[in-house]
């Protein structure tokens, strides 16, 4: 009886915590809020249906959505008539690969990247994230791409809506500093959207600022892929992106959730079960995701101890997305700001940034290099070029310390 009252719990306040985080992605990912929701739901849902780790509460992600945005730009500048349907097969398609992964039973390598290459990814996404989030805090649209929005960012800076940006830093400030006791009932992320939404609706009802606008109630429809032999190539390009970051993403998840509870995962059984979530997630147009770490981590600490709570955190956001439609029509775009700067915040490596300097040359050109790439030119391009390195480098070591012992 405890344990079900502890997954209950757990499941409800994972579906809170995850409640704002869901429409901030899919609003930022390009999608719209409801393909963020239905990615919480269906993602969230599956995993925990057919994963390997008990505890692990899935959904959409920071580094997964900037991955989704990025595809959903490209696709829509070559193909504006079928750019969206593209994105989402490129979605479907990264949930098969996850599969594979899974039956393949590679699960185990595929967190084997070394960690400065994971820690500059993971905190060039963040930057990417900040960036991204500058027009709105602004009270100017979101960019395309982080060259975009820094060209712009004079224009944006010279123009700025005050009420945008009085928004975006009270968003913040709630996040920060929510009374650690009233956490226990109302997560910061959600007390900072429903007081920066009302504050927006009582003192501002007149202003201009974009808001997410109304939801259709009900089910998403059933979106059979589409390919454009043109494209076969882009949209494997974000396949293997969506299934490769989806996959490290996840595992590295199910271990923080292994040391906290004292288990031990199932990595070929958790990408079957992400890759299963994934499939269909980009089948109902919703945004793809991954083990969440901090949903994860919320949802043991409140007592869930097995999917039972995952299942309940899905269940609970179904019957908001069913039932709630209206009441998030008046979220404004520069509440979610605040929320996705926060979200690009923690996601940076402060810890290891912090002692990069005291780290031997190759670590500290590793992640420096990997994070660049990783804002100022391709995602994949940056972790491929950095496990690459990192292999000459070990190749090179084994090979000095054979010539050694000759």
């Amino acid at each position: 009886m405890s344990n079900l009252r502890g997954n209950f719990f757990g499941g409800i306040t994972a579906a809170v915590v995850a409640l704002p985080l869901a429409l901030a992605f899919g609003v930022s990912s390009g999608a719209g809020a409801a393909a963020g929701l239905y990615g919480a739901i269906f993602v969230g849902l599956f995993a925990a249906l057919f994963g390997g780790t008990k505890t692990q509460i899935s959904g959409p992600t920071g580094p997964i959505t900037v991955v989704m945005a990025l595809a959903i730009t490209d696709f829509i500048g070559q193909s504006p008539e079928h750019g969206l349907a593209l994105a989402f097969s490129a979605v479907i398609l990264g949930g098969l690969f996850q599969i594979i992964f899974g039956l393949l039973r590679i699960g185990k390598y595929i967190i084997l990247v070394p960690y400065p290459v994971i820690s500059g990814f993971m905190s060039g996404i963040g930057i990417i994230i900040i960036i991204l989030q500058m027009g709105p805090f602004l009270g100017h649209p979101a960019g395309a791409s982080i060259i975009s929005v820094l060209q712009s960012l004079p224009d944006m800076l010279a123009a700025p809506n005050v009420v945008s940006i009085l928004l975006s830093t009270l968003t913040l400030a709630i996040i920060y500093l929510w009374p650690a006791k009233l956490r226990v009932f109302i997560p910061s992320p959600l007390a900072a959207l429903i007081i920066g939404t009302i504050s927006f609706i009582i003192f501002s009802p007149n202003s201009e600022l974009s808001t997410i606008g109304a939801i259709e109630l009900g089910l998403p429809a059933l979106q059979m892929p589409y390919i454009e032999f043109s494209m076969l190539g882009d949209v494997i390009k974000y396949a293997l992106m969506f299934a490769g970051l989806g996959a490290v993403d996840s595992l590295l998840t199910s271990l923080v959730a292994d040391n906290m509870t004292r288990t031990k995962h199932n990595s070929n059984k958790e990408l079957i079960g992400q890759g299963i979530g994934n499939m269909v997630a980009g089948l109902f147009a919703a945004i793809p995701g991954a083990g969440a770490t901090m949903r994860t981590v919320i949802n043991i600490k409140t007592g869930g101890t097995s999917n039972l709570s995952g299942v309940i955190h899905a269940v609970v956001l179904l019957a908001i997305a069913l039932g709630a439609g209206g009441l998030v029509e008046n979220i404004p775009y520069a509440v979610l700001a605040g929320i996705l700067i926060k979200v690009g915040i923690d996601i940076i490596d402060w810890q290891f940034i912090k002692r990069l300097h005291r780290l031997p040359a190759m670590p500290q050109f590793l992640m420096s290099g990997v994070l660049l790439l990783t804002v100022f030119y391709d995602l994949m391009s940056a972790v491929i070029l950095g496990m690459f390195i990192t292999n000459i480098v070990t190749i090179e070591r084994l090979t000095n310390l054979q010539l050694d012992g000759l």
